[in-house]
């Protein structure tokens, strides 16, 4: 590859100084390093077989047809590209999203993204990126696009936060390697998405003043908001999941709206092809986000590997940059075509790896309805000879159900208010509690709180592309309903005419694509509420479906007895929070982020000023990121502020021990002798895999020391001694498992610590470093619960 010198000593300057501590520079991150040519992929990571049949693929092509391979076209899904009859190929169906095949009836609905985080359940993650694949390929979609490390959650107030998983790099690395490992073991491509700063909703595309258009009223182009971004914060944070995608053989990755250092995301060579294709070993393809591509040639040399959604249409009435243009620049010699071969390989090798030229299923006629494009708008033909209709739903709603009370936390409970055991007056209260009562689709992609739309019934998932089409939900107050059948107790909506044993308030909090929340408290009046409630009972349960972080400012009302943070379970929410009101499930779920006491406690709002409503700077909005790597808890510890709930908290019906800590070397060498920097390695998908090798491995004892079983959430936090840099997290992830211990009884669990997991990213060298000090080992049940500690030394 080719570098530009002066530009790659900025930023190498930038990731210095801050190592270094100095003040956050806003000159040295305006403009992003060229990394030229694109990589080719090789087939690393086992798919050398699919790349021959990919590269006898290619040879077939016209050139033509070769344009028509890389550049989406109206049809059936959400994303299409073309059949090409001559060669046996039958196109590619790309559908949204991350919890759900969103075009399709009788599909199911699965728990959000933070609730997955939120359940810190390994298994259960795997299990849920099986079914969906299961259910994507019975549709006949090939892409599932998902899922989701952008946003890793930078800000609470970030309108996607919740279709990823935490903005935990670690916790969100593991949840998308299981992920994407599950999906792609039933032959679906998974997508991981949006790659990469794209932490905002606000200006994430350039200002327009009609959908769909490029311009501005009596104005220029206001460019989209550019992250900036030091590099030991892209590799520390927002990369390190991204890499565990790589790893896991994830087929796609889609490149986000907003610009890196100065560069649109899907035209930054250094992000594209430096830090994915070469760094991380990527061996897929590259797509862009929907409209997301803002140039032809360049966004091609800059690593971008499919355009979508492509072709003509009314999302893009404009002609696109790519298609018969790919043709012109390759005959005229600005474009050359081993880059679109390249290309194709890239997009075909996940296929031929998967199966999927093999008797794949057709796409679901069913779903063409459904969809942004009419049959009418097609320009080329899809095969929709198969069965319509289909149900591939299965048996998925048992593991819905499951994940979704695996993901409630419990923040409170005083004087053991729950479980429920028998009450025989029980009073509901909240918006969240009833039926929807605007259908079974919660898209509204340019609705909000303001617009009414979404004020009544139970909220189980989020709006925009990655919303889920319900087939059924199943409330809370139905299920509570159904559960005090069979016990008689009374369940009414008002403290009349008797005080309740009980009084159950649902809280929601709507979070969407399209918008970034303006608070934090859960919306609709509800602390109100609850103090209205709260003034004549005693015994309040306050439980929140919501996409990420709620202040809670009845939190120390002694008349709210327990509080429980249920997320968005998906379609069997009322099943999913009646089993562990009830005490069917112990509730194990711990916070995937950090409840502060006040919404102004946390340090990155939303880059969204009214100085800029009536700019014509085209580069006006710029996000500096310069709390870089402090983050959620990272911020709070670093300075030991007050909190209200921490990362990883979570109660349990019952109470656990730690004791034991044990660590060892298990690479075979005494202390001293493991090298700092990583020997030279072979770069397969995920990176130098040295990187991935496990050096150390840390043991602790789990009992039970309560009278119910239930399932702990021991953490592992790794402190990296003052040489890593100021700046430097007090404590970082490191390792988690989840056990279930009966009561008396005591488990083993062990962490496994790879040398990235050891290691700070040094700008300078650029290169993982392992210091040559001691490295803090504590083990506990949060970041703040820390009850075994040690160290380590390489």
């Amino acid at each position: 590859m080719v570098f530009s010198s002066i530009l790659q000593a900025c930023v190498l300057l930038g990731g210095a100084s801050s190592a270094m501590g100095q003040g956050f520079d806003h000159s040295l991150y305006t403009s992003s390093p060229p990394v030229y040519p694109s990589p080719n992929t090789t087939g690393a990571g086992g798919w050398q077989n699919a790349l021959s049949r990919a590269n006898a693929f290619v040879s077939q092509l016209t050139l033509e047809e070769k344009a028509s391979m890389v550049t989406g076209t109206t049809g059936p899904c959400v994303g299409n590209i073309a059949p090409i009859p001559r060669v046996g190929f039958n196109g590619l169906c790309l559908h949204d999203g991350p919890l759900a095949i969103r075009e399709a009836v009788y599909a199911s609905v699965f728990p959000a993204g933070v609730t997955t985080a939120a359940s810190w359940d390994r298994g259960l993650m795997h299990q849920r990126g099986i079914y969906m694949g299961e259910e994507f390929r019975g549709k006949g979609a090939h892409v599932a696009l998902g899922p989701v490390a952008g946003p890793l959650g930078r800000s609470p107030y970030g309108g996607r936060n919740w279709e990823g998983f935490s903005p935990d790099p670690y916790l969100t690395g593991v949840a998308m390697e299981e992920t994407i490992t599950g999906m792609q073991s039933t032959g679906i491509q998974a997508c991981a998405k949006h790659y990469i700063g794209n932490e905002q909703e606000t200006q994430r595309n350039p200002s327009t003043t009609t959908f769909g258009t490029s311009t501005s009223q009596n104005g220029p182009v206001i460019e989209a908001v550019s992250a900036n971004i030091d590099d030991r914060t892209m590799h520390e944070l927002y990369l390190w999941p991204f890499a565990n995608a790589v790893r896991a053989g994830s087929a796609a990755v889609m490149c986000s709206y907003n610009r890196i250092n100065g560069s649109y995301g899907c035209e930054n060579s250094k992000a594209l092809n430096g830090l994915l294709k070469d760094e991380l070993g990527f061996q897929g393809y590259v797509m862009s986000d929907w409209l997301g591509t803002h140039s032809g040639v360049s966004a091609v040399e800059a690593g971008l590997d499919m355009n979508m959604p492509g072709g003509i249409n009314f999302l893009s009435p404009t002609p696109s940059y790519w298609g018969e243009n790919i043709t012109i620049a390759v005959n005229n010699g600005s474009l050359a075509e081993s880059r679109i071969d390249d290309m194709i390989r890239r997009i075909m090798t996940p296929y031929f790896y998967l199966g999927q030229d093999q008797g794949f299923p057709t796409v679901d006629p069913s779903g063409v309805p459904l969809n942004f494009f009419p049959p009418s708008t097609w320009v080329a033909e899809f095969d929709l000879n198969g069965t319509s209709n289909r149900d591939v739903r299965a048996n998925h709603a048992g593991l819905i159900r499951e994940l979704g009370a695996a993901g409630t936390v419990l923040l409170k409970n005083v004087n053991n208010a729950l479980p429920l055991r028998t009450p025989k007056n029980i009073a509901v209260f909240g918006n969240d509690a009833g039926d929807l009562t605007r259908g079974l689709y919660l898209l509204n992609l340019f609705a909000g709180v303001d617009s009414g739309n979404e004020e009544f019934g139970t909220l189980p998932v989020g709006g925009g592309s990655g919303t889920g089409r319900f087939s059924y939900v199943v409330p809370p107050l139905e299920a509570i309903k159904a559960r005090e059948g069979r016990n008689g107790a009374l369940v009414q909506y008002s403290i009349a005419p008797s005080p309740p044993d009980v009084c159950l308030v649902f809280l929601k909090t709507w979070a969407s694509e399209g918008s970034d929340r303006t608070h934090l408290e859960a919306d609709w009046n509800s602390t109100a509420v609850v103090n209205t409630v709260t003034a004549t009972c005693n015994n309040t349960v306050v439980i929140t479906h919501s996409g990420g972080v709620n202040n809670l400012p009845f939190a120390s009302n002694p008349n709210v007895t327990a509080i429980l943070a249920a997320h968005y379970p998906g379609q069997e929410t009322g099943n999913s929070i009646v089993d562990v009101l009830y005490g069917d499930v112990n509730p194990s779920g711990h916070l995937p982020y950090t409840i502060a006491r006040s919404a102004a406690d946390y340090n990155v709002p939303i880059t969204n000023s009214s100085a800029l409503l009536n700019i014509t700077d085209p580069n006006a909005w710029q996000s500096d990121f310069t709390e870089r790597l402090l983050i959620d808890y990272r911020h709070f510890d670093a300075t030991n502020a007050s909190i209200l709930y921490e990362f990883g908290f979570g109660l349990s019906y019952t109470t656990f021990g730690l004791s034991g800590l044990g660590i060892s070397n298990v690479c075979g060498g005494a202390n001293g002798s493991i090298p700092r920097t990583p020997p030279p390695g072979s770069v397969l998908p995920g990176g130098n895999q040295v990187l991935w090798d496990v050096l150390y491995r840390v043991t602790a004892t789990v009992q039970n020391t309560g009278s119910v079983a239930g399932a702990a959430v021991p953490q592992l936090y790794l402190s990296m001694p003052a040489e890593a840099g100021e700046g430097t997290p007090v404590r970082v992830l490191r390792g988690f498992a989840k056990v279930s211990v009966q009561p008396g009884q005591s488990v083993q669990v062990g962490f496994d610590l790879m040398r990235r997991d050891v290691s700070y990213w040094d700008a300078r060298r650029q290169e993982w470093v392992i210091p040559n000090s001691e490295i803090g080992v504590s083990v506990g049940f949060s970041s703040r619960d820390l009850r075994l500690n040690g160290g380590l030394r390489a």
